[in-house]
């Protein structure tokens, strides 16, 4: 990599909940990117409820020397969260760090390969 390379991270972004389990879905995901691009950088961030913060991790990755970071919202589809306060707290998070840049991609529920899988699971559901 170039001196002049810009660094990616990725956060995959959820709600947040009380359960601990919560969680293991998100870290199983990330599990499974490690094994397809080890170097990938990628954090856990939550809305609330559940730690990291969004700006916790957007800050990790910062401080990592990320100039770029791409948060994947991993929700079924688009609602209040990721229409409104999701660009909220990247714009903030871009005030703070001014040499940053974050896009926000489509919830991965929307992603026609995922819609697929999930056709198939629930077809299957029964057993």
């Amino acid at each position: 990599m170039s001196d002049n390379a810009k660094m990616k991270g990725i956060i995959l972004f959820g709600h947040g909940s009380r359960t601990a389990e919560y969680i293991q879905p998100f870290e199983r995901i990330r599990a499974a990117m490690a094994v397809r691009r080890p170097e990938a950088m990628v954090e856990l961030g939550f809305l609330e409820l559940t730690r990291p913060t969004l700006d916790e991790s957007i800050d990790c990755l910062a401080g990592q020397g990320m100039t770029e970071i791409v948060v994947v919202p991993v929700f079924i589809g688009a609602g209040r969260h990721v229409l409104k306060d999701l660009p909220q707290l990247a714009a903030n998070a871009m005030d703070r760090h001014p040499d940053l840049e974050i896009t926000l991609a489509a919830p991965v529920g929307e992603a026609p390969e995922v819609v697929d899988a999930m056709a198939a699971y629930a077809l299957d559901a029964d057993g």
